[in-house]
């Protein structure tokens, strides 16, 4: 991903993403989206980057002896610390749909922000809302108000946060809609997808936004959007 290609990205919303995959792709069908409603700890901040995996519980204190939840934990902040950026930690919860533990809160959120990262996709809870630091986003599960017996099960391994499967180092972009993983293949041709869906959809709207127009003005203005995409 060229630094071009990601400041188009942090420009646009994720439904823009989806719809230029397609255009990148020639066909529609591309399914490697969220499913269902998402939470944003910024509805106004989207997130581009490269996933960094996690999976927690928060139901249920862990089993295993002190010192090897606490290698485990710093073992996963060591993992999240390092890699390519920009990077998002893409951390899935265990325990949904009965999720209880809010992992992403003031003090996590400012410890990955500290380590570069651009954001966190969680199916979990996120909470403190009013005390994350700006400019790190969190696109969650739910809400709540504490953190449980959350702990760190494994990272670096591949998730499913909201029906979406995450491979380490997908790249992805996600905002108050959700989320989407870009396929590789589509890279090279993303940023030309994406301005020749704004010019198709330029000319529905310039025709129709604030205007009043009757069906056969609309044929003609839907005949050059389908012309303009084929």
């Amino acid at each position: 991903m060229n630094d071009s290609l990601l400041a188009l990205l942090r420009r646009v919303d994720t439904p823009t993403v989806c719809n230029a995959i397609e255009v990148a792709q020639g066909k529609r069908g591309f399914d490697d989206f969220t499913r269902g409603t998402m939470l944003a700890s910024d509805p106004s901040q989207v997130m581009v980057g490269y996933a960094r995996t996690a999976r927690i519980q928060a139901v249920n204190p862990p089993s295993e002896p002190p010192e090897e939840i606490r290698a485990r934990r710093m073992g996963y902040y060591e993992y999240m610390a390092a890699g390519p950026r920009p990077a998002i930690a893409v951390v899935q919860d265990m325990d949904v749909p009965n999720a209880i533990g809010a992992y992403w809160g003031e003090i996590n959120t400012n410890i990955h922000k500290s380590f570069g990262l651009s954001g966190a996709l969680t199916d979990g809870v996120m909470r403190d809302l009013g005390d994350m630091p700006d400019g790190f986003p969190v696109v969650a599960g739910s809400i709540g108000p504490s953190h449980g017996f959350v702990h760190v099960i494994d990272y670096d391994q591949p998730v499913i946060v909201h029906g979406m499967p995450v491979a380490p180092g997908a790249l992805l972009h996600a905002d108050r809609h959700g989320a989407v993983v870009i396929p590789q293949e589509v890279v090279p041709q993303l940023e030309d997808a994406i301005t020749q869906l704004f010019a198709s959809e330029k000319i529905v709207l310039d025709k129709v936004k604030g205007q009043r127009i009757d069906f056969a003005e609309f044929e003609a203005i839907w005949a050059a959007f389908e012309a303009s995409r084929t």
